[in-house]
């Protein structure tokens, strides 16, 4: 039976629009290798808003990670059923994101099974950042056990995540963030915090770690740049966000390698998330009613841990 009755979205209302509106815009139907997930939660980005598909139909609904009930299934898809709780990541389809009642999602996707344990709050704070911190740190596989690594942006979502990470390698982890996220970033397993307000951050991380870092994973737009310095000569830079920069003393430097998969790590992430083993930050939970709160929120860069949309 196709889908013909509405639903609550927050969309793009028109093409070059710059703003997100709550309106009511039809299920979408899927197609034969497309599932329909109905949306329980939804992981809140700073680039919710921005991906969009140049073939996107309006209004189009924003966002890209959810947790949820798969309710649909198309005709070639294998492996899901209706009932089965799924986390997903899913943008630039032209259907439409995650920010709604139900999504099409196609089944060539990241979609994942949420472990037993993890509620759907938990879970739609995964993927996202989670692959990208997972990838990352894949890219910097030659830093060795014992090895020193800087986060630029450490208190964030990826920044949760990725000390967490790099301390189960091994490494040793200085991180900067504001002031008042220091002792956060300490419990999480860095051996050293930094503030970027002060000028002379730079000096107190080669302090730390004389000779520089083995590596950079710079996670904030323009941290790339203002962090090189403390990386050590012939070590990794990696840009999370993507800066432009021009390689000087040997030092490698990359992007997020997205083509890698590390499924069975984020499955593992999840595991340990809902065994208590390892921690995820949610800095808080709104009503999906309030979604352009956290959208703002978010965009202000100064979030800590993840924002997380929950269905009533």
């Amino acid at each position: 039976m196709e889908n013909t009755h509405d639903m609550k979205a927050f969309v793009i209302p028109q093409p070059g629009a710059h703003t997100v509106e709550l309106t009511e815009v039809p299920v979408p139907k899927i197609d034969d290798d497309e599932l329909l997930v109905r949306v329980q939660a939804m992981g809140v980005g700073i680039h919710d808003s921005y991906f969009l598909p140049s073939d996107a139909k309006y209004p189009y609904p924003i966002g890209i990670e959810a947790a949820g009930v798969i309710e649909k299934i198309g005709s070639r898809v294998v492996g899901h059923q209706p009932g089965n709780r799924v986390v997903f990541v899913s943008s630039m389809q032209p259907k439409g994101g995650t920010w709604a009642d139900y999504a099409a999602v196609k089944a060539a996707s990241l979609i994942m099974p949420i472990p037993t344990g993890l509620g759907f709050i938990e879970a739609a704070a995964i993927p996202v950042a989670g692959n990208t911190a997972l990838k990352a740190l894949r890219a910097l596989a030659d830093v060795p056990t014992g090895g020193s690594l800087f986060i630029a942006g450490g208190s964030g979502a990826i920044g949760t995540f990725a000390i967490q990470l790099a301390r189960k390698r091994g490494w040793r982890i200085a991180a900067s963030a504001s002031e008042v996220n220091h002792d956060y970033m300490l419990s999480l397993g860095a051996h050293k915090a930094v503030d970027y307000h002060d000028p002379q951050w730079r000096k107190q991380v080669l302090q730390w770690m004389p000779g520089g870092v083995d590596a950079v994973m710079a996670v904030q737009p323009g941290t790339s740049a203002e962090s090189l310095p403390v990386v050590k000569d012939g070590g990794s830079l990696i840009s999370v966000s993507g800066d432009a920069l021009v390689a000087e003393r040997g030092v490698r430097m990359m992007g997020i390698p997205y083509e890698v998969n590390v499924m069975d790590e984020l499955m593992q992430l999840m595991k340990q998330i809902a065994a208590g083993e390892m921690h995820l930050g949610l800095e808080q939970v709104y009503p999906f009613d309030d979604a352009l709160a956290a959208l703002a929120k978010v965009q202000t860069r100064r979030a800590r841990g993840k924002l997380v949309l929950q269905r009533e």
